[in-house]
């Protein structure tokens, strides 16, 4: 495992525009122009936690995030401020296994194309070895004036 290049909520606050109690990634490991690799290990305090494991939407909005992560760590190190991001669409969303509470997901992510202000983002979300979920998601971050 690489070292965390961004570690805890906090680091990662400053590049993405969510804040708590939503906060849904913890690390950031990789990150290049088009590929990104984050974290989260799954507090039992989240209230996208039920039974023990994180919720589907909670594992949507963490791939979301990611994403917004690899796009506000982009453009932070270029000198502009994190873009609000939106979820355009969530394609082909396979989840074989929720995480349970302290396990660690790793989301790689891959940039398929980029439009104007759509990112299509591919990921695949791993515990250990195991893939637990996979998706294609269109994300929307309109400049703001």
């Amino acid at each position: 495992m690489s070292e965390a290049i961004l570690r805890g909520k906090e680091a990662i606050c400053g590049y993405i525009p969510q804040r708590e109690p939503i906060v849904m990634v913890d690390m950031l490991y990789e990150v290049s122009a088009d590929d990104a690799k984050t974290g989260l290990t799954v507090d039992g305090e989240c209230f996208l936690v039920k039974d023990g494991m994180l919720l589907d939407g909670g594992m949507v909005e963490h791939i979301a995030q990611s994403e917004a992560l690899h796009i506000g760590y982009e453009a932070v190190n270029s000198g502009k401020p994190v873009p609000i991001g939106l979820i355009g669409s969530v394609n082909k969303l396979k989840i074989y296994r929720r995480p349970k509470v302290g396990e660690e997901m790793q989301t790689t992510l891959h940039v398929e194309a980029r439009v104007g202000d759509v990112t299509l983002v591919s990921a695949v979300v791993r515990v250990g070895d195991e893939t637990i979920a996979e998706t294609k998601m269109k994300l929307a971050t309109p400049a703001s004036e």
